[in-house]
C-alpha cells in the first residue's frame, strides 16, 4: 500500500470517527474489527477519492439502518420447503477455501432460473449469504490464518446458459447493485468455467463497459477449469462441477444432493440455515417465526450497471428470433 493510499485511509478514518449513532453501531458491524481493510475497499471502489468513498460508505450505513440489515440473519425464509425452492433456483454455495484461505463460492449462473419465489426472497437470500460470509466465514478464516481475510473467490459455471437468461436481467441488476454499493470489492477473482458460445457473445458486449479493475478480476478458463483451479486450491475445495473430467453439468441427477454445494442438504447451507434459525430464536424465543419475505429497498444502480443492462437488452433485441433459438441450442464450449 503506497503513501498516497495510506493518507487516503487516514483521512477517511477521521471522517468516519465523526459518525453518530445509529450509523456508528452498524459501521462496527460492517468492519468487524478490520476497519483499515474496510476503508480501503470503499476507497478502491471510488478510485481512492476520499470524498466519494465517504459518501458511498455513509450511504451504505444508512441503507443498512433503514432496511435493518443488521438483523437480516435473524429472518429465516420459512417454511424450509420454500427455502429449498429458493436454493434450487438460485444456485450458489460454498465449496471450500483456496490455499491462501479465501472462501470459494460456486455460482450456477447458467442454470439458475429464479422462478420458485418472488424477487424479495432472492434478494433476502443473497444478502443473508453476504452477511453470513462477512460475520462468520471471513472472521473464522482470519482467525485460523492469523491475518485479515476479507475477500472471497467466485467460480461461475455457465453450463446451460441461454439467451433467454437475459429475461432475468432486472433481478440480476438488483442483486448486482446491492453488492456494488454495499459490499464493494469483496471478490478477489471471478473464474468463468463451462462457457458456451452465447457467453462469449455477451462477454464481448459487456467487457468494454467494465471498469479496468473489474476486468482484471475476471478470468475465463478452458472447459470446467479444473487444472487451473487446482493451482490455487485443493481438489476437496473444487466446486462439484469442476471435479469431473470435461465440462459436465451443474445439475447432474446422478450426483448425491449433499455433494452439490448448491443444495440445501450441503453442509454449508445446513450450517447457514441453522445459524439463521438460531438467531431468530434468540431474538424472539417465545413466538413463532414469522413467514414472508424480508423486503429490502434497493439503491439506484450505478451508471456502469445501467449501461451494461441497456447494452445487453439491445444485444438481445438485435438478434433475429429464429437465430435466437439457434443460439439457445448451441452448446459450444469456448475450449473447443
Amino acid at each position: 500500500m503506497g503513501m498516497g493510499s495510506q493518507d487516503a485511509i487516514d483521512q477517511l478514518r477521521v471522517l468516519m470517527d465523526q459518525v453518530d449513532e445509529p450509523l456508528k453501531r452498524t459501521y462496527q458491524n460492517v468492519h468487524q474489527g478490520y476497519e483499515i481493510e474496510t476503508l480501503a475497499r470503499f476507497l478502491r471502489a471510488r478510485d481512492w477519492n476520499v470524498a466519494k468513498a465517504h459518501k458511498m460508505l455513509v450511504d451504505c450505513l444508512n441503507w443498512r439502518v433503514h432496511n435493518e440489515i443488521d438483523n437480516i440473519l435473524a429472518k429465516p425464509i420459512v417454511p424450509a420447503d420454500h427455502y429449498r425452492g429458493v436454493r434450487d433456483s438460485q444456485l450458489i454455495g460454498m465449496s471450500g477455501y483456496s490455499r491462501e484461505g479465501l472462501p470459494v463460492y460456486a455460482i450456477g449462473a447458467g442454470l439458475s432460473t429464479f422462478d420458485k419465489a418472488s424477487v424479495h426472497y432472492y434478494v433476502q437470500s443473497h444478502i443473508q449469504m453476504n452477511e453470513y460470509r462477512d460475520h462468520v466465514i471471513l472472521p473464522t478464516a482470519s482467525k485460523k490464518h492469523g491475518r485479515p481475510i476479507t475477500t472471497c473467490i467466485k467460480v461461475l459455471d455457465m453450463t446451460g446458459l441461454k439467451l433467454s437468461a437475459l429475461n432475468q436481467i432486472k433481478l440480476l441488476t438488483v442483486i448486482s447493485t446491492v453488492d456494488d454499493l454495499n459490499y464493494p470489492e469483496k471478490t478477489n477473482t471471478y473464474y468463468i468455467v463451462n462457457a458456451p458460445y452465447i457467453f462469449s457473445a455477451c462477454w464481448k458486449v459487456v467487457k468494454p463497459l467494465l471498469q479496468e479493475r473489474t476486468r482484471k478480476k475476471v478470468q475465463v478458463l478452458n472447459g470446467n477449469g479444473r487444472d487451473e483451479l487446482l493451482k490455487i486450491m485443493d481438489i476437496s475445495s473444487l466446486p462439484h462441477f469442476c471435479k469431473r473430467e470435461g465440462s459436465g453439468s451443474s445439475k447432474n441427477n446422478s450426483e448425491k444432493s449433499s455433494e452439490s454445494c448448491y443444495s440445501l442438504d450441503h453442509p454449508f447451507h445446513q450450517q447457514l440455515y441453522n445459524y439463521i434459525k438460531e438467531q431468530a430464536a434468540n431474538n424472539a424465543p417465545t413466538g413463532p417465526i414469522k413467514q414472508g419475505s424480508f423486503h429490502v429497498r434497493v439503491p439506484e444502480p450505478e451508471a456502469e450497471v445501467k449501461t451494461i443492462e441497456s447494452a445487453l437488452q439491445k444485444f438481445e433485441k438485435g438478434i433475429p428470433r429464429g437465430l435466437s433459438g439457434c443460439l439457445d441450442d448451441l452448446k459450444i464450449n469456448n475450449s473447443e
